[in-house]
């Protein structure tokens, strides 16, 4: 269970005007004004929604509709409890291997949306990898509740799991709606992109309900709208938290944008120390052991899942083989935070970087 302090933490900003109770501006006579909201429990973090709506009634029945939609995906895409009445992932990953098992069109979706886009992430990205991921997490979670006992798996233990990670020996029946696992040992983790393929399909909902103009925050997946109806922006905010919080109000960079997802990936949550060294839960497949080129690496395009995929992608790969990966990569950028607390950009997130000149106002970039 992810623990709600290891979220990674995103801190969204709205600029000087978030500093007000309320803002509001008169857009074809009807006044919009700002509300929020926070929930938790899906996704075992805090999910945060914010939104400007012509009263509070229409505020609270988008919250409330994206709520139940985080709460549902949540539930399909849970690999570590079982639900009744429910064939989640939980379930898959102790029915598959033994015949088809049927299920919710949501999670038949994720599955065939990783089968397509995972190859571009030239291997460092596997929801298969979940035979491996669970040996740390058990390793993991001794570590944190039992610091004097903490170990790293044993890489005999992790090499065997290794052996079960092909996502080829799951077998996917779109039209059946079923899956099966060819292999008995493999096992499926969607933790890399659930939260953002998620709220993804909450965000395109909201953009075409009552409340397109809104920020959510999924435990650090931002996802923006329609820009602030406050009359005085065109852009939402959103500041990266500095890994380490060695930076001004512990923000590394703020980007303004609209209609886009900010996800990062790093080593500062869901971790333990073992002999003084810290082991985070980003796993390189390759290595079987948590990444090391950085701190933090920041995806930015419109996809929510596809931000939340990559940002773990990248946060793998070595900081020219990533950098050409995403430039190779029509509508994303990225950030990249090293050890040593420099900071490197893609041209175009540097262009809608606070550092690079931004702001929330139109023309001032």
């Amino acid at each position: 269970m992810r623990c709600l302090f290891h979220c990674i933490r995103i801190v969204f900003l709205c600029a000087l005007s978030l500093a007000l109770a309320g803002c509001s501006a008169s857009t074809e006579s009807v006044t919009y004004d700002r509300y929020d909201t926070s929930f938790f429990g899906t996704f075992d973090t805090i999910i945060t929604v914010m939104g400007y709506a012509k009263d509070e009634e229409t505020f609270r029945q988008v919250a409330n509709e994206a709520h139940g939609m985080f709460r549902r995906l949540h539930t399909l895409y849970d690999g570590y409890r079982a639900y009744p009445g429910v064939n989640n992932l939980y379930t898959l990953n102790r029915e598959a291997a033994k015949g088809p098992v049927t299920v919710e069109p949501e999670l038949m979706d994720i599955l065939l949306y990783c089968k397509k886009h995972q190859p571009q992430t030239l291997g460092t990205m596997n929801i298969a990898l979940g035979a491996v991921l669970k040996i740390w997490h058990e390793y993991r979670e001794i570590g944190l509740y039992n610091p004097p006992a903490a170990q790293l798996p044993p890489m005999e233990l992790l090499r065997d799991a290794a052996q079960h990670t092909n996502f080829d020996h799951v077998i996917l029946d779109p039209d059946a709606r079923t899956v099966y696992y060819a292999d008995p040992k493999l096992q499926l983790d969607l933790g890399s992109i659930a939260k953002g393929y998620a709220t993804e399909l909450v965000a395109q909902w909201m953009l075409d309900s009552a409340m397109p103009s809104f920020i959510v925050n999924a435990g650090g997946n931002v996802r923006v709208g329609n820009p602030p109806l406050d009359d005085r922006r065109d852009f939402w905010g959103v500041g990266i938290q500095c890994p380490r919080g060695n930076a001004p109000a512990g923000i590394a960079e703020t980007f303004f944008v609209a209609n886009l997802s900010v996800v990062s990936s790093g080593d500062y949550e869901r971790y333990y120390i073992v002999d003084g060294k810290r082991y985070h839960h980003l796993i390189d497949p390759f290595t079987l052991m948590p990444g090391e080129h950085y701190q933090a690496v920041t995806v930015l395009c419109e996809d929510s899942g596809l931000a939340d995929m990559f940002s773990t992608a990248v946060f793998l790969l070595p900081y020219e083989q990533g950098r050409t990966l995403v430039e190779s990569l029509e509508g994303v950028e990225a950030l990249w935070i090293f050890h040593d607390g420099s900071i490197e950009m893609t041209e175009g997130a540097q262009k809608i970087s606070r550092s690079g000149g931004a702001t929330s106002i139109t023309g001032a970039q």
